[in-house]
């Protein structure tokens, strides 16, 4: 099953987010800030990335440079 780790700070929405995602057949992992979600990356690499632009502790542009610096998946902002 792929899986898709989702960074995102607001509970409302990765809830929503996460639950449709796994409808359609995806293993999600949640993250709710942005060193959090590029330690997950590091970690143990998903098949995507879902990414909220502004994240606490480190913005979702920051997290996205970093994450490239190794992973080489689809990253969505």
């Amino acid at each position: 099953m792929p899986r898709v780790l989702l960074v995102e700070d607001d509970p409302s929405t990765a809830s929503l987010v996460a639950t449709f995602l796994r409808r359609e057949g995806f293993e999600v992992d949640v993250e709710t800030t942005g060193p959090a979600g590029l330690a997950h990356l590091r970690r143990a690499p998903p098949d995507c990335v879902v990414l909220d632009w502004m994240l606490p502790g480190l913005d979702g542009i920051s997290v996205c440079r970093a994450a490239r610096e190794g992973f080489a998946g689809p990253i969505l902002m």
